[in-house]
């Protein structure tokens, strides 16, 4: 498979671009790769600038839900942008989506949009932190929510990926006012509030991680949240940045039957625009500015493209929810059967996560169910898997600490081809 035009784009990109790229993960040092520089995407593949041409699990890593250039949201692009690219001022688009949000995410009552995911979880603990007059907040080991200082403490995602703890540059006093815990222990969080209930503002959890690779809730867990946050005080920020529009059409809290105080959106959100939302209910929403005295600006929110690619993929998931997620649904579980099959017909060790149209194989026999788990995978087998499936045309996130995503675009030959190229990758590594 050609990858000179890549090799050359990133030789020039390290001079200019520090690692030569604008998101660490995506260097591929950790898989033992240079990155592919991708020229264009169409349905479930990406081709890149040397004309090979794949099947995609990366997705932009979560927003594609509906594929690659989807006719409704490119004509809804197109049309947006023959308007203007930007205002400073409220558009009709805003309050447009701002509706589909709040019709379809259960414990929504109003919406602020913004630019990431990362303003959209920081802007949430500010907003939890001034309602409940308390500083700290308790997180998860192995959760990624961005790159705020207060939340690169055991943080997941390229931090993991990269085997580094945090970051240098976050102050001692500000990580201090962070707890992490082991994902799904309940008893943990029990003994942190004991110690210390009456100073948490709140609990941030990823209600699905996937930034650690893809681990779900113990039956029960996010239960206990809700009734210890209700017990001491304290909010339920769930970070559906990933999940939210994905698991369903209300996300993870529609799937679980769970209410949290405030929610954090993006990636589907935005249809594959820069875009986030943080909402929840309507007497802690009313603090934000200028309803209220918690600040929050952007210069670029709302932006009227964005919103005009976030509406039209909003508008195709709820023509037919039930269906639509039926049938990704269906998909999903038969890559996973496939992928389980071939893994144990070749002998290997395998733990397969998933949680609908989200999937990780953690090379190692499993269980994972927490971030020290998943830590114990076979990295360099990952990194030699990665090689060989991109070898035989398929699209991987470039690391083993990351959620792989199947799009309405895939079809059955798709999947059944991915899992061929799996079967041969795996007798190749026992």
């Amino acid at each position: 498979m050609a990858e000179e035009k890549s090799r050359a784009l990133y030789a020039k990109a390290l001079s200019l671009i520090p690692g030569g790229v604008n998101s660490p993960v995506r260097a591929c040092a950790q898989v033992g790769a240079s990155p592919r520089f991708i020229d264009q995407g169409q349905g479930a593949t990406v081709r890149d600038v040397d004309g090979n041409t794949l099947v995609d699990f990366v997705g932009s890593w979560g927003p594609l839900i509906l594929g690659h250039r989807h006719p409704a949201v490119m004509g809804a692009v197109a049309g947006a942008i023959t308007k203007g690219l930007s205002f400073g001022a409220p558009t009709e688009a805003e309050v447009r989506l701002a509706e589909l949000v709040v019709q379809s995410v259960p414990s929504v009552e109003m919406v602020r949009m913004v630019n990431s995911g990362t303003e959209a979880t920081m802007s949430a603990i500010r907003l939890a932190r001034a309602a409940t007059g308390r500083d700290i907040i308790l997180k998860f080991d192995g959760c990624y929510h961005g790159h705020a200082d207060s939340l690169l403490v055991a943080a997941g995602s390229g931090v993991a990926t990269l085997g580094i703890p945090g970051s240098p540059g976050v102050p001692k006093a500000v990580a201090a006012q962070t707890l992490s815990l082991p994902f799904n222990d309940i008893k943990a969080v029990e003994a942190a509030f004991t110690a210390k209930g009456d100073k948490i503002a709140a609990i941030i959890v990823e209600p699905v991680c996937g930034n650690m690779g893809v681990v779900t809730p113990k039956k029960g867990f996010l239960e206990a949240l809700r009734l210890i946050c209700d017990a001491h005080g304290a909010l339920l920020i769930f970070d559906e940045v990933m999940t939210g529009f994905r698991l369903a059409l209300g996300g993870a809290q529609q799937v679980y039957g769970i209410r949290p105080d405030i929610t954090c959106l993006g990636k589907i959100l935005g249809g594959g625009m820069p875009v986030g939302a943080y909402g929840g209910r309507r007497d802690l929403m009313e603090q934000i500015a200028p309803s209220g005295s918690v600040y929050q600006a952007g210069t670029l929110s709302g932006n009227p493209v964005a919103m005009a690619a976030g509406i039209a993929t909003l508008e195709e998931l709820v023509k037919n929810p039930q269906d639509f997620y039926k049938a990704l649904e269906e998909k999903s579980a038969r890559l996973e059967q496939g992928f389980a099959q071939a893994a144990r017909q070749a002998g290997l060790p395998l733990c397969i996560n998933r949680a609908g149209s989200m999937i990780t194989l953690f090379f190692q026999a499993g269980p994972v169910a927490n971030f020290e788990q998943a830590k114990k995978s076979d990295t360099k087998a990952f990194g030699r898997f990665f090689n060989l499936m991109a070898q035989e045309g398929v699209s991987l996130p470039p690391s083993q600490f990351e959620a792989w995503f199947v799009c309405a675009a895939h079809t059955s030959e798709q999947i059944d081809a991915t899992v061929t190229a799996a079967a041969k990758a795996f007798k190749a590594l026992v």
